[in-house]
């Protein structure tokens, strides 16, 4: 059975689509590799600055340890790789970015990029954080509360994994402008109501500062008020955003009003210039 024409038409945009998606993904890949060549070299020196808040509460003898044969060798690799995408992150987004911007709308592209641009400096912001300020607290309250005649020696590759998911929980995070900025875009809420939930707002920020630090108030507090920060941030923020939404919205309805208002301007003058006519022949 031949193909109709409308099928073949719906059929050439969705392969030109999935081969622009595969050639941006091998781009991706590409500067991860390029990256990641760069810096393998340097790979167990990139495992001795990410070891650093954890040895230097250690005492002088104090030492990590290695449990698995090819631990030394892999999880400095594997580090050297999860920084290279860390590193190529932002051209990652522009990837994903120039794939999807021919579909938006003006004004999407005009929020959209910005926020973009921003999930990226707040993710960084927040591994940050976690390596500055929160790594010495936890590492220092760990060693400082083990029990006498215990020796503190951390597996390399348990280490590793347990400063990734730190890292990305302080990423997400601190996401929280950009979550409330979309959840009020997207008219999922609005910042009255977001303002009215402003203490369960807090109590929640505390809860996951509590989960994701150790048991004292002092570290809990150093990621709770920023995160309380943050989302009053965004709560700012969303109004202005939640402005310019309505202000386009308005515009094309004033828009759609002058177009209705030309299409009858025209119509009527068709019609006069069509009785026009017919005076004339009669």
């Amino acid at each position: 059975m031949a193909e109709t024409p409308h099928e073949v038409e719906t059929e050439q945009p969705l392969i030109s689509h999935l081969i622009e998606l595969r050639n941006r993904l091998l781009h991706v890949v590409l500067a991860v590799l390029v990256i990641f060549a760069g810096l393998v070299y340097f790979s167990n020196d990139l495992y001795t600055l990410l070891a650093g808040p954890l040895l230097a509460p250690l005492p002088a003898e104090g030492t990590m340890i290695a449990t698995d044969v090819a631990s030394p060798f892999l999880t400095p690799i594997k580090l050297a790789l999860v920084v290279s995408v860390f590193a190529a992150m932002p051209f990652i987004l522009y990837q994903l970015w120039a794939f999807v911007a021919p579909g938006l709308y003006a004004h999407e592209r005009k929020l959209i990029f910005p926020l973009m641009v921003s999930s990226v400096f707040l993710f960084y912001a927040g591994m940050a954080f976690a390596y500055f300020v929160v790594f010495p607290l936890v590492f220092g309250f760990f060693t400082a509360t083990a029990p006498t005649g215990v020796a503190v020696m951390t597996d390399i590759s348990k280490y590793l994994d347990f400063v990734l998911t730190i890292f990305f929980a302080f990423g997400i995070a601190f996401e929280v402008p950009i979550f409330t900025i979309l959840l009020v875009w997207t008219g999922v809420t609005t910042p009255e109501s977001l303002r009215g939930k402003r203490p369960y707002i807090v109590v929640g920020a505390f809860v996951v500062g509590m989960l994701l630090t150790p048991p004292d108030i002092f570290s809990q507090t150093l990621l709770a008020i920023p995160m309380w920060m943050l989302f009053e941030a965004g709560l700012f923020f969303s109004g202005y955003f939640l402005k310019l939404k309505q202000q386009r919205e308005q515009e094309e309805e004033e828009e759609l009003d002058m177009d209705a208002t030309l299409a009858r301007y025209e119509a009527e003058q068709a019609a006069v210039e069509g009785r026009a006519e017919q005076d004339k022949t009669s």
